[in-house]
């Protein structure tokens, strides 16, 4: 009996602390939770407007402005001259570069002026009798006639008579096969057009040479060409006469060209433009990779930003109310690494550097170098 009335209290005690404590709960007002405001730091600069040149950087090869690919047009084997037919090999205007054996040509030449000589003589009879007075022109042409030396021009005929005579006796024939064969025997010797030097060269003395075969490449070192592509839509900035600044890759070395000319054709491929600049100067050589940097023309009432600020394509992060927040812009120009924008009054302040996870409404601190401690 007492145990049973000893179980009955300690159940009715646990039930009343039950309740009290859910009384108590009740009561007890719950704390608000306190959400820390987290402002980021923010570098920024202040927008100025104003006229920024437009660049255009693209890249390319030198080539010789005068350059000539050596070929034979006739046939032999090729002789040793005063200098070497080797690459790198300099060469003064008018220089042999190339001789090639003519000794059986030449004979035959001399063969046919022979027949020329022998069938003017054998007319001079004639024409002593028939034609007197052109007598002394013709017998002073005879006089003048050197086997070792180019032939000199016919006689002009006077008279449509004496016309059919000459032409009739195959003076004229026999004059003009000649006249052929000395212009093809200057073609067994190349001279240089101009100074330069040798880049390319493909045969050696004793090789026999054949008609049409390449013989090497000769060109001026003194200036260059450099073709380089330049997208069709910046087009409207190209401008012939133009500066452009040349470096190479390592930007150790510069030169200063100029626009000479300017493709009318797209290409239909890469939608570039064939752009040819002119330069000259030490240090060129013909191949050489250079890279281009022309001025275009100048974007009026503009302000050039980092790429990396660019957000969506057209819209870049402001302050405002200490706030990031988007503004629309219009981007003129696009560099390798930067852009040239309009849309945003002076005096807006922009961020300088792209903060990791920034979205428009995110509250900022600018950095102030003041207050660095």
């Amino acid at each position: 009996m007492r145990r049973t009335v000893s179980i009955i209290l300690a159940i009715v005690f646990i039930g009343g602390a039950l309740f009290v404590a859910k009384y108590l709960i009740n009561q007890k007002k719950r704390p608000k939770s306190k959400v820390d405001k987290i402002e980021k730091i923010v570098f920024v600069k202040k927008i100025v407007n104003k006229t920024i040149p437009i660049f255009i950087t693209t890249n390319g090869n030198l080539v010789a402005k005068n350059k000539i690919e050596l070929y034979a047009e006739v046939q032999g084997v090729l002789k040793k001259t005063a200098k070497e037919f080797k690459t790198g090999t300099s060469f003064k205007k008018n220089d042999i570069l190339v001789k090639i054996n003519s000794d059986e040509f030449y004979a035959n030449l001399q063969s046919q002026k022979s027949k020329l000589f022998n069938a003017i003589t054998a007319i001079m009879p004639d024409i002593k009798l028939d034609f007197s007075s052109e007598y002394t022109k013709w017998q002073s042409y005879l006089n003048n006639f050197s086997a070792g030396k180019t032939i000199p021009n016919l006689p002009k005929t006077n008279s449509e008579k004496e016309k059919y005579f000459i032409s009739g006796r195959g003076i004229s024939t026999a004059y003009f096969n000649v006249k052929n064969l000395e212009v093809k025997l200057n073609k067994y010797t190349l001279k240089a057009p101009f100074d330069g030097v040798l880049t390319e060269a493909l045969v050696n003395r004793g090789t026999l040479i054949r008609q049409g075969q390449k013989l090497g490449e000769f060109i001026e070192p003194t200036i260059y060409e450099l073709s380089v592509p330049v997208k069709s839509a910046f087009q409207n900035y190209l401008q012939i006469g133009k500066t452009v600044n040349l470096t190479i890759i390592e930007k150790t070395k510069n030169w200063t060209g100029k626009v000479v000319r300017i493709n009318g054709k797209v290409d239909i491929n890469t939608q570039s433009i064939q752009t040819f600049i002119r330069v000259s100067g030490k240090n060129l050589r013909e191949g050489q990779y250079l890279e281009a940097n022309m001025q275009a023309k100048s974007a009026k009432n503009a302000f050039e930003i980092p790429r990396n600020l660019l957000v969506d394509n057209s819209k870049v992060y402001i302050i405002k109310n200490n706030a990031l927040a988007l503004a629309k812009i219009d981007i003129v120009f696009e560099n390798k690494d930067s852009l040239v924008i309009r849309g945003l009054p002076n005096g807006t302040l922009i961020l300088s550097k792209m903060i990791p996870g920034a979205y428009s409404g995110m509250h900022i601190k600018i950095f102030n170098q003041k207050n660095k401690s």
